[in-house]
Parts: C-alpha cells; structure tokens; sequence
C-alpha cells in the first residue's frame, strides 16, 4: 500500500461517468471567462464557440482490423450492403432475408450476416466497412465476440468495458453494473455516426446490449446463427452467405496463387475448390500451400488432400460435408508443417487468451522469443495463425479448437500442463516487472526462482510497462481464469496480489473484482491465509473504491481477522487503516477515527515511523470533518513536519492539502492567505511530480483557498482544470466536487443563474452515486442560489430533500447544516446542537 494511496483513498475515489467539459476562452490568464451551455442530457458543458461538446472528448476510435488481402468476388453481397445506407438493401434468398423497403426507407441500424463457418462473414463485413469509412465520420468500433470459439466467450459486459474505453470513458467511469454501463453506451453514442462491427456473435443476448439507442449507428454482425430474434424485435436485415460459386472458388485460388504459380488448369483448380467445400477459409490455405510449392503439380496437390479426406473420413462421425472439408484442409495444411512449427502451432491452442504475441508463444513452446517469430511467420505464411499487428497474433476460431484438438490428441497432459505453467509464469512474471513501474510504492509479491524455459519482458521505462499492461490486459484476465480452472493455485493467487498494485491505480473495477476473486479461492484451496488476507485487502479496496461501502468494509474485516490469527501485525495496521478510509468515505466518522488510532498504535510498537505519520494526516482529516479544528492542526502539523523530513513529497503534499482546509475555517487573521500558501505549494508537488490524480484532488482545496481570499476568478480556473483531470482520471465524485465549487464562485460573483446550474449538475451526479453527504452540500448550495432568484418554491423542495437526505448523519457539520435548512423552511427542527459549527460546502 502506497502512502499516498493511503491517504488519498480516504478523500472519495468513486465511479465516474458524463459530466462537464470546461474550457478556457481567448481571455488571458486565471481571470479567464469560462463559456457555459447545456445539452441534452442535462449536464454543463463549457467551450468557445456556439456548438455543445460530446459528453466526452475523444479521439474517433479506428478499431476495424485490416481489409483481407486479396478479396475478391461477393460483388452482389457487397451490393446489398451498399444498399443499406439507403434503406434500399433487402431481399430474398440467400443474398438478403428479414427486412425489405424501399429507397424512400430511413438508414437502418442493424444487418446480421449470417453463413456457415468459414464461409467468409468477417472478410466480407471487414471490405464492406473498409469502403464505407467515410460514411461513419464519427469512427468505427470492432470486437470479435468470440461465440464459437473453444474458450470463454466475450460477455457484453466486457464489450461494453472495451467500446466505453474506446469512446473516452476512463475506467473508473465505467459502471459495474451491466444495464448502467450499456445505458452509458447508448449515451456516448447518441448524436453520432458510427459504425459498430460485433463479429461471431452466438446469441442474441451478446448482441442486444451493443445496439444504440438512437439512428445514426450502423451496427454489423456476423454469426453462424440467424439471430432471428434480432429480425422479429430489433428490425434487423439479414444477408446469408452460401458458400462461394465454381466460378467465385476458382477466381479465389488464382488470385493467391497468380504471382507463384504458372496458369493452372481450371479443372484441376475446380477440383481443388471441391475438395475445399468452395468455403473461402479452407479454399485461403490450400491457395497458400499450393503457391508455396510453385513446381508441384496441381494434380499431386489434389492427391494429397484427397488422401487427408480419406483419413479424416475413416476417423469422423457423421459430420455436415462443409465441415468436414474444413477439417481436413486444416490436417492437409498442418502435417505439411516441421516439426518445430507444428509444435508450436498445437501448443498455441493451449494459449489462455485470444491474441498473443511473441515472447508469450516462446513460452508455451520453451523456445527463444526469436525462434518463436521465425516459427510464427511460417504459421502465418500457412494461413493457420493471422498476424494482427505489429509482433501480434490470432487464430481463426475453428483453428483455434484444430489446434487445441492436436494438443490434447499428441502432447502428453506433462507436456500440456508445463506448456500452460510456463506461459502463465510469463504473463505473472511480465506483470510484475510492469508493475514495479506502474506503481513502485507497492511491495513486490515474492516470486521465487524463475522457471525454465521462461524469460519475462523488462521495461526501460512507466510508459512502456503501462502499455503492455493495457495491451495484455485481455489475457492478463484469461490466465488468472485458466490458472484458476487448471488447478495452478500459487499462479492464480499470485497474478491477482500482482495485479491489484495496478488494478488500484486504474480503477478496472471489473476485471479486478474477477481477478481478485479467482485469487482468493486459489489462496483457500492452498490453505495460505496469508495470500488469502492480500486478496481479501484487494477486494476491498476494489468494493471501497467502487462506492459498494459495505462490501469494503466486510472484506476488510476478513482481512483483519486474518492477520490477527497469524500474528501479523503490520498486515493487521493496514486492514484497520483501509477499514478507517472506507468508513471516512461512508461518514463514519467516529469508526473511522477509532481505527485510525488503533493502526497508528500498531505502527507506533513496529517503529513504522512513516507509516505512523501517514495515520496522524488520516486522524488530522477525520478531525477536520468532525469540525475538531484545534485537534486536526495539531495532527497535521506534527505529520507534515515527519514527512518533510523523510522527504515523502506525496505525503507533504496530502497534508498540505488539510492543513490547507482547517487554515481556511479558522477565523484567524491572516489564515486565509496562509491557506492559499498550503494549497499552492500542494499543486505544486503535484506538477512537479506530473502526477495528474495528486494535482487534481489538490486543485479542489486551491480553488476554495482562491474563493475565501477573494479571487473568484482563480478559483473557477482551479475548478475549471480540477474538473477536466478528474474527468480523464473518471473520478466523477471529485469532478462534481468542482462543479460544486464553481458554483460556490458564481454565487460569490453575484451570478445565481450559474450557481445553480453547477450545483444542480453536482446534485444529480452524487445522487447517482448515492455520496448522500456530498448530495447534500450541493442542494444546499442549490437552495441559497435559487433563494436569490426568488425561486421559493424550488428552494424549499430542495431543502425538504437535503433534510431527508441527511437522516442518520449526526456529526457537527451535518447538524449545523440541518440546522440551516430548518431555519431557512422557518422551523426549528429537533435534535440540534447549539453549538457554533458552520457546514463547509468543501468539507
């Protein structure tokens, strides 16, 4: 656990999701005006000109794979999509069934492509949405749903995760629920043009929580199924490919073979497409072969696939024609393999996830990683392996279960587990190399020698390691999943400790949840209470983070009780420190500070110094929420003054930050200046530590510093710049926190219009939230705002909700604002204090 993680997790790291987009106009320097509008959706936006943002700013994703090469035929199946954009496309037969209108028809939404396996769907939905590009300003998104494929299937859930990401939405923004997370989907879609590829989808179920909510989108699919549901509810066209025509087959094999091979006889290339069922996969390999033995008779060819059928037919059971002939164009184009090749190729579908690159092949196969891409390119020169980037591959779904099929039918179970225990102590081993600079603060899990035949990456640099994390992270799921399933315990255990270092840093809710989970039964299968208490500190800090509070502090509680069975007592400091922050983020207050005092005990009698000074800035901060300003000064003072000695420049910063807040509530003379003082020199650690979370927390406290001296318009420039980190960080409590203190500004300027429209916005978010504490300060401020405009009606209603909201809250900040809310409804409300507090609308 990181110090500054430490802190910072006690300060409100919550999903996030659409807000507001600030900024700056022509105007020079922090009293810039900042431009406001509203769109649809209710929420603020701010910019220069007269055209309202999307609710996310965002590079338009590219994410088609490459066209196929060599596409060729399809012409009148191109035709029909063509008509589409045009509401023209329909008909019967095999070109076109569901749907049929005529040219006066609207763009339609949703075309299924329905054929056979290896007929050519995906080659033919990638050329058409190639050529259409241009018709799709906005972008175009692209998953393989992987329906038929040997492994698990890509749920919706995790589409979404991957076309959300794709469209701007930070990780942490992205809601775990699945209906909250396509309601966000269709949001971010709305307004634009985009065409959206779902490729092998199975059912109807992976497809319907892709489509959009509004015209604009194209969405394409293609399945093996026909998807009639999608017909009947969703309006879909459907175009169902037969295999190719003699004419088309033959036209194929010439177009692979022309540059190797002298004119063929089309007879013998007519046999040929027979034997390959005319089906566009098998018809690719046995082209590929052929052109790769230039001076081999076509006839010889011929005899030897239909030697392979003949095999393959003594061995099969009543398999369809067309599958049969895929199967045996794959065992044709396999036993031409070396031996080195075809080993790998086997082993390969053993591979846990759906793409891989060279150095994880060279694991599976205990090969070096050159070898490997020699092996590879041989592979991908057979059409057996697809190479989708640079030093990436992936398989064809059914040549992905041929492979799996090989290896269980030639590698003894040795060979297959130690191929499968190598490959994931490369992806373990890897992950912990990146993490030692995604997040260096953490303690390294203890790995122990590496294994033979295993040569994980090393990384120059943070950017580097972070982007093999977010390349991998697909597959980083896929072999916790399959060390889970196989039985590799320490594996599975081990990946998730490892990758809950980064998974706390980004926020992925999702795959840490499952993750986290897979490690934690693997840690009770092996009876390691130890690793079992790491994983429970993981899970609660992913529920903690995620707002689930009471799933938090529950597994923070295990994890207590853990420690405290094995006697380990720094272990058992830091589940009473994460049980404070999550009760702090609860409003526990009185909880929370009881086990702060209980963690800074235990890190007193161990002499953790640091850590003892860490829990002083999480008691100062308690404290402060309590309105116990005396008892937060001092805390703050003495754990500001250890970290500046230990020269812990995030820990300074932290406190800075709260010693920051407590100057400004002070009352004393000069104490507002002096705050200003603290929270500048925070944002400066912060900038020149390039650290974006550090900064844009620390920003909300400049901001109120800027407002209490005066300086309306630094505060909405340090509002302004909160708000826009915070939105690529997808922390949304803290990005309507500045919203709040914008509006907090407006009203100091005298602009109530705009004040409410900020706290109106704050409201909204915290109420999706459900940060009862936060909704309630921002419709207070909504309150004093709409009273100025003489909106009575409207005030009190607010003021009626924010006492509702504040039941259970007993605290002084919570009683002085019900207070001010009774008084204002002229009524004296029951249960208050007399004393002097005053509600902080930062607090």
């Amino acid at each position: 656990m990181s110090d500054e993680h430490a802190e910072d997790r006690g300060g409100g790291e919550r999903r996030a999701g659409p807000g507001a987009h600030w900024v700056r106009s022509e105007m020079s320097g922090a009293a810039s005006e900042v431009v406001q509008a509203r769109d649809i959706s209710g929420d603020i936006h701010f910019h220069t000109g007269s055209h309202p943002r999307s609710p996310y700013d965002n590079p338009r994703p590219r994410q088609l794979p490459g066209d196929t090469r060599g596409f060729v035929n399809r012409r009148e199946e191109l035709r029909w999509l063509d008509a589409i954009l045009t509401g023209g496309g329909g008909g019967g037969g095999n070109v076109g069934g569901g749907n049929t209108g005529g040219g006066d028809e609207p763009l339609m939404s949703l075309c299924v492509i329905a054929g056979t396996a290896g007929v050519g769907k995906t080659s033919l939905a990638l050329r058409w949405a190639h050529r259409m590009e241009a018709h799709f300003p906005d972008g175009q998104l692209y998953v393989n749903l992987r329906g038929y494929d040997p492994g698990a299937p890509v749920t919706p859930r995790e589409a979404l995760h991957r076309f959300l990401a794709a469209l701007g939405v930070p990780a942490r923004a992205i809601p775990t629920d699945s209906e909250a997370a396509a309601a966000l989907y269709r949001s971010a879609l709305a307004g634009r043009r985009m065409l959206i590829v779902l490729d092998n989808a199975a059912t109807v179920g992976q497809v319907r929580p892709l489509l959009p909510g509004t015209a604009g989108c194209l969405v394409v699919v293609t399945s093996r199924s026909r998807l009639s549901g999608l017909s009947v509810r969703d309006g879909a066209r459907r175009l169902t490919l037969d295999t190719l025509s003699e004419t088309e087959a033959v036209a194929l094999l010439r177009a692979v073979t022309a540059d190797y091979r002298d004119q063929d006889d089309r007879e013998k290339l007519i046999e040929l497409a027979r034997l390959c069922a005319r089906l566009p996969l098998a018809l690719r390999i046995a082209a590929e072969r052929a052109a790769s033995r230039p001076r081999m008779r076509l006839d010889d060819l011929i005899r030897d696939l239909r030697d392979e059928s003949a095999l393959w037919d003594a061995l099969s059971i009543g398999d369809d024609e067309e599958a049969e002939a895929v199967r045996t164009v794959f065992a044709w184009s396999y036993r031409a393999l070396t031996p080195e090749a075809a080993s790998l190729f086997r082993l390969l579908g053993l591979h846990p996830g759906p793409e891989f690159g060279a150095p994880a092949a060279a694991a599976l196969a205990g090969v070096p990683t050159g070898q490997a891409r020699r092996l590879l390119d041989t592979l991908v020169g057979a059409h057996l392996v697809e190479q989708t980037g640079p030093d990436r591959y992936a398989f064809h779904d059914l040549l992905r279960a041929y492979a799996g099929d090989q290896a269980d039918s030639e590698e003894t179970p040795e060979a297959r587990d130690a191929a499968l225990g190598r490959v994931l102590a490369w992806y373990l081993r890897t992950a912990a190399a990146a993490q030692a600079w995604i997040n260096p603060q953490e303690s390294p899990i203890r790995l122990g020698a590496p294994e033979d035949g295993v040569v994980p990456l090393e990384f120059p640099g943070y950017d580097d390691a972070l982007s093999w994390y977010e390349q991998e992270r697909e597959n980083l799921v896929a072999a916790a999943r399959a060390a889970g399933d196989a039985g590799a315990d320490r594996a599975a255990w081990q990946l998730a400790a490892v990758l809950k270092s980064i998974h706390m840093l980004r926020n992925p809710f999702e795959e840490w949840l499952a993750v986290s989970h897979i490690g934690l039964r693997a840690a009770r299968r092996l009876g390691d209470r130890a690793a079992e208490a790491d994983l429970l500190e993981s899970l609660g800090m992913a529920y903690t983070q995620s707002h689930r509070l009471v799933d938090g502090a529950r597994c923070h509680e295990e994890a207590l009780a853990v420690r405290r069975e094995l006697g380990d007592r720094m272990g058992e400091a830091f589940s009473l420190n994460d049980l404070g922050l999550a009760q702090l983020r609860g409003r526990g207050l009185a909880q929370a500070e009881a086990h702060f005092e209980q963690a800074r005990a235990v890190f007193r009698d161990l002499d953790a110094a640091h850590w003892e000074a860490v829990m002083l800035s999480n008691l100062a901060e308690t404290r402060y929420e309590l309105s116990r300003l005396r008892e937060s000064r001092d805390a703050v003072t003495e754990a500001l003054a250890r970290h500046r000695a230990s020269d812990s420049q995030g820990s300074v910063g932290n406190a800075l930050r709260i010693l920051s807040a407590v100057q400004r509530e002070s009352g004393e003379p000069g104490a507002a200046e002096g705050a200003l003082r603290s929270a500048q020199e925070a944002v400066d650690i912060a900038r020149a530590h390039r650290n974006d979370s550090w900064e844009a927390f620390w920003l909300l406290d400049l901001g109120a510093a800027h407002r209490a001296t005066g300086q309306a318009p630094e505060a909405l420039a340090a509002y302004q710049r909160a708000a826009m980190l915070q939105r690529r960080l997808g922390d949304r409590s803290r990005e309507a926190r500045a919203w709040h203190g914008a509006g907090e500004t407006y009203r100091q300027l005298g602009r109530f219009e705009e004040a409410a429209d900020f706290h109106r916005t704050a409201a909204a978010a915290h109420r999706e939230l459900n940060d009862l504490w936060q909704l309630a300060l921002a419709l207070d401020g909504l309150a004093v705002a709409l009273d100025e405009l003489g909106r009575d009606a409207e005030a009190r209603g607010h003021r009626a909700e924010t006492l509702d909201v504040l039941t259970g809250y007993q605290d002084p900040r919570a009683e002085a604002l019900r207070r001010r809310a009774y008084a204002a409804l002229g009524d004296t409300g029951t249960g208050g204090t007399e004393a002097g507090y005053e509600a902080s609308g930062d607090a």
